[in-house]
């Protein structure tokens, strides 16, 4: 089939019916069977109370009672249906599941509403879109039965394959399979798929990119459309190319995504502010060919020491900067106060040229520099005029950093472990899109941290400025965490006799939380408690507060079109606005009003632009590509999450057999997790493995407790542990703790070992 339900429901209007013959040019459908194949659809959509149809065509239906979200399900059954809306998690019961997979979009009806500390139960009424076209499985015969067992065991399921794959059948260690679904499971009809290929195991570190990319569905990416690029208009352009400007580089791989350029103008009242975005809008038409294909694929893709690049090899090198090259960018002057709060902004289209490039080695010999050295380090060299200019930037960047931290954004000591072959991965993207909090770095000593407190109050003062314009742009929301999940987390620490002031009622903030771990014994191990209630960033169309930028009105990146197609998003309004934005009334008005910047906010009462102008945005701007770009952006950090999993198993492969110290970081009722170095690796230890007494799971203090030998494993506590497997596919570690010497196997009442009623 052609299309999604999701894909048919996103072209119906949403108070309007449509025709079907306008519904089939929408989709795109000309053949008959294709034409047979919607109606089918439609016909079974009407009938589960999803559509309306009339004479006058068909419709969406009032809906009540149906939620759309994203089936999230884990390797033991669970499974919870996440909203769009962002309310509360609805808990499927595999017999509600209706076929729906791991990852797929899906409508949910509530059938039991939660309680005090219950989720609310539901079931799978329709599928909107599948998230699984492909996947990496392991070939089994079971009976008479040939299939494919997924490695994600997330994926409930199993996939019959044809006799004709019989030779993948081979040992689980020596190699896996691709294999592409070709019915997903219908009534009673299971699921059935083909082996594509055969994938190397132990092969070296391309033979695990291939499985990553393979596993994500990487491999048979669309090629970017032929497109020829514009050229920025010279007329109304700033010449900034006078203007002191240097360029951050975080990352070391020739494929990195494109980033801004910064410059300080010195100012007796406080700071004053450029920064640069390579001018990506500028060069590719809104709407065209070019244009759907970087919204489709929506964000770059690190890989590690490689990237798979958002934009073209011609975009990227049209757009970007290199010193000494006079280039496009549309850039925005930033007024901060001595205190380092955000007063004016004003935006431009203009032209500037990169002096020099800083990175993470010529920080570092910068910060280690003494004070009245003569000599210059070779990495600083090439900096030597610029040395007073990085100096005052870095000073400015710590000042927004305690202003950032002064209003409620979280800073996490939360870094990419030191791993050979991470690359770029290692290093945090500078606008931290996708999670809840940023991790902790130096602005004096990393690239990205330096950047990071230079483009957040450009984003926010573009998302200020289009909020006030009523322009339709795309905000990112980060709403504040549930207080209940913050008190969870309070109560744990409290439990570990971690010393908290609460707020005046009774409450515990995120900020308050990370302050007082910060100086705990058990730093880390709390910090990776804390960033599970704090809520990952999500785009919308509507302003909104973004507690990550510490930003109460409004956020909208543009920065980084290189990153992100979001930004290139707001780049394409912003280029509008200063372009054809109209800053007066009529040509009878003398009085022009300053629309680039905040001076013009309450002045105007007139249209900014024509309809015309603004109607393929905001056509364009609907529920279906706000749910493809957070979708990528959950994607995104899979793959990283992925990458990371695969590069720590590999690194505890060698330590197999060997007895490790490392610290417990999670708690649960079927064991607990320890970190040991040198990564650090996570493994589990299996309550089952805990032969020398019955343990029982506290979850308000974080704790197994012996009920006869009364011994803890808590969180936080220093444990010592044997690496007994590693499964470098699954990213799954074994661990098992080292017993005291003449420990006895604890049998309860009945005979039954405490392994035996663990499994059970």
């Amino acid at each position: 089939m052609k299309f999604t339900v999701a894909a048919l429901i996103d072209q119906l209007p949403a108070e309007e019916q449509l025709s079907i013959s306008k519904l089939e040019k929408a989709l795109g459908l000309s053949t008959k069977t294709d034409k047979e194949q919607l109606r089918i659809a439609l016909t079974a959509l009407v009938r589960v109370g999803v559509l309306e149809e009339s004479d006058a065509g068909v419709g969406r239906s009032d809906g009540e009672g149906l939620i759309e979200a994203r089936l999230r399900c884990s390797s033991k059954g669970f499974c919870f249906a996440l909203r769009e809306d962002g309310g509360e998690d609805i808990y499927i019961r595999d017999n509600q599941l209706n076929h729906a997979w791991n990852g797929d979009r899906v409508l949910v009806r509530i059938t039991r509403e939660g309680g005090r500390r219950r989720s609310p139960e539901g079931g799978v009424q329709c599928i909107l879109e599948r998230s699984t076209t492909s996947l990496l499985a392991q070939v089994e015969q079971q009976d008479d039965r040939l299939v494919a067992v997924p490695l994600d065991d997330r994926l409930l399921t199993s996939i019959e394959l044809p006799a004709t794959d019989l030779h993948y059948l081979k040992p689980a260690d020596e190699a896996v399979v691709e294999v592409k679904v070709d019915r997903y499971p219908v009534g009673q009809l299971p699921s059935q798929g083909h082996v594509a290929r055969s994938l190397a195991v132990n092969a070296g570190p391309e033979a695990d990119l291939d499985l990553l990319v393979t596993k994500h569905g990487l491999r048979d990416l669309l090629a970017a459309p032929k497109a020829s690029l514009k050229t920025p208009e010279a007329k109304d352009r700033d010449d900034l190319t006078k203007l002191p400007t240097l360029l951050l580089e975080p990352w070391s791989s020739s494929e990195a995504p494109l980033l801004p350029a910064v410059s300080l103008e010195s100012s007796d009242n406080g700071h004053r502010l450029w920064v640069h975005a390579p001018a990506v809008a500028e060069r590719v038409g809104f709407g065209s060919a070019l244009d759907l294909h970087l919204r489709e694929q929506a964000e770059a893709l690190c890989l590690g020491s490689s990237w798979i690049p958002l934009l073209t090899p011609a975009l990227s090198k049209a757009a970007g900067f290199q010193a000494g090259s006079a280039a496009a960018a549309l850039s925005v002057l930033l007024e901060f106060s001595t205190e380092g709060a955000l007063q004016h902004y004003r935006f431009c289209r203009s032209t500037i040229q990169v002096d020099a490039a800083v990175d993470s080695k010529a920080l570092q010999a910068l910060a280690e520099r003494k004070p009245k050295a003569r000599t210059t380090p070779p990495a600083l060299k090439a900096l030597k005029d610029q040395l007073p200019l990085l100096e005052q930037l870095i000073e400015l960047a710590q000042l927004l950093r305690q202003q950032r931290l002064a209003g409620g954004s979280i800073d996490l000591d939360l870094a990419m472990p030191a791993i050979d072959g991470l690359g770029d991965l290692a290093i945090p993207e500078p606008d931290e899109s996708r999670q809840g909090w940023l991790v902790q770095l130096d602005p004096a000593t990393e690239p990205s941290g330096l950047l990071r407190e230079l483009v957040l109050p450009a984003h926010r003062a573009l998302g200020r400025h289009l909020a006030a314009l009523e322009l339709p742009a795309i905000y990112a929301h980060n709403p504040a965490p549930d207080a209940e999940a913050l008190n969870d987390v309070a109560k744990a620490a409290l439990a570990l006799d971690i010393p908290l002031e609460l707020s005046a009622d009774g409450n515990a903030s995120a900020q308050e939380l990370a302050q007082a771990f910060a100086g705990s014994d058990r730093c880390r191990v709390l910090q990776q408690q804390l960033r599970e209630p704090l809520k990952p960033v999500i785009l919308a169309t509507e302003p909104g507060a973004n507690a990550l930028a510490a930003e109460a009105v409004a956020l909208a990146p543009w920065c980084c079109p290189g990153l992100h197609y979001a930004d290139l998003w707001n780049q394409h309004v912003l280029v509008l606005l200063l372009s054809e934005g109209k800053d007066r009334p009529s040509v009878r008005h003398k009085t022009r009003v300053d629309i680039a910047g905040d001076s013009s906010h309450g002045l105007i009462d007139w249209p900014l632009m024509a309809p015309s102008q603004l109607q393929p945005l905001d056509e364009a701007r609907s529920t279906a590509l706000l749910h493809r770009l957070n979708g990528r952006c959950r994607f995104a950090s899979e793959l990283q999450s992925d990458a990371l999993a695969m590069a720590q198993a590999r690194q505890a492969e060698p330590l197999v057999g060997q007895t490790i110290t490392g610290v417990i970081s999670g708690v649960q009722s079927y064991g607990f997790f320890v970190e040991v170095p040198p990564s650090p690796v996570e493994g589990l230890v299996h309550v089952s493995s805990l032969k020398d007494d019955w343990y029982e799971y506290r979850s308000r203090q974080n704790r197994l407790v012996g009920r006869k030998n009364r011994r803890t494993y808590m969180l936080g506590d220093a444990v010592e542990v044997t690496i007994q497997k590693v499964d470098v596919l699954r990213h799954q570690i074994d661990l098992a703790v080292v017993l005291p010497e003449g420990y006895e196997e604890y049998t309860p009442d009945g005979g039954e070992s405490a392994a035996d009623d663990a499994e059970d």
